[in-house]
């Protein structure tokens, strides 16, 4: 993943960055059944992510996620661990991921639009930020992540693309390799 203001961080930095995210979630006594973030930043990314991990569903409903866990006093929080890792024995595929959809149909989803898409891990996509809140970005973020692919978070208003070929359309903007966004491909995915 590369964002603005974290610069590239590896899958390792990414997954401490998503277990801080956790950590500073679950240190509530009681843990909240359920989770949102909208700062309009990739700290949001972080907290859907810690969600799905700390078997927390995502609604838009819920209380926004305190700001001090997403990168202030209370990220990486030790008071969360052990409900982190209480946690682990109890996710399954029937865990809820959001309102509508269970751990088990989104990975399900992500393994069948992967394989459409031909992602793999060295697919390389440049998202908006401002595409970040939207149900197509989220899912181009998901599908990246599962397929160990590499999320170019750009701060700038990129011009989307056009048609499901286009996706994956070099530009003068773009590194070899490198999709270009185009919003249209992840429409339908969360329906």
């Amino acid at each position: 993943l590369t964002a603005p203001d974290w610069g590239t961080l590896s899958h390792g930095a990414w997954r401490n960055r998503v277990e801080g995210v956790a950590l500073g979630i679950l240190s509530e006594d009681p843990a909240p059944a359920a989770v949102f973030s909208r700062t309009g930043t990739p700290w949001d990314w972080a907290a859907e992510v810690a969600a799905a991990c700390a078997g927390l569903r995502w609604d838009p409903g819920s209380p926004p996620v305190d700001p001090g866990v997403l990168g202030g006093p209370r990220f990486n929080d030790e008071h969360g661990r052990r409900a982190y890792h209480d946690r682990e024995d109890s996710l399954d595929a029937d865990t809820a991921f959001d309102g509508r959809l269970s751990q088990g149909e989104v990975m399900l989803r992500l393994q069948r639009w992967n394989r459409r898409l031909g992602w793999d891990h060295d697919t390389s996509l440049r998202l908006p930020l401002a595409a970040l809140p939207t149900p197509e970005g989220r899912a181009a973020l998901w599908n990246l992540l599962y397929a160990g692919g590499h999320a170019r978070i750009d701060p700038g208003n990129a011009s989307p693309a056009k048609g499901l070929r286009s996706l994956f359309r070099r530009g003068p903007l773009l590194d070899p390799g490198e999709a270009a966004w185009d919003p249209s491909v992840f429409s339908g995915f969360w329906d």
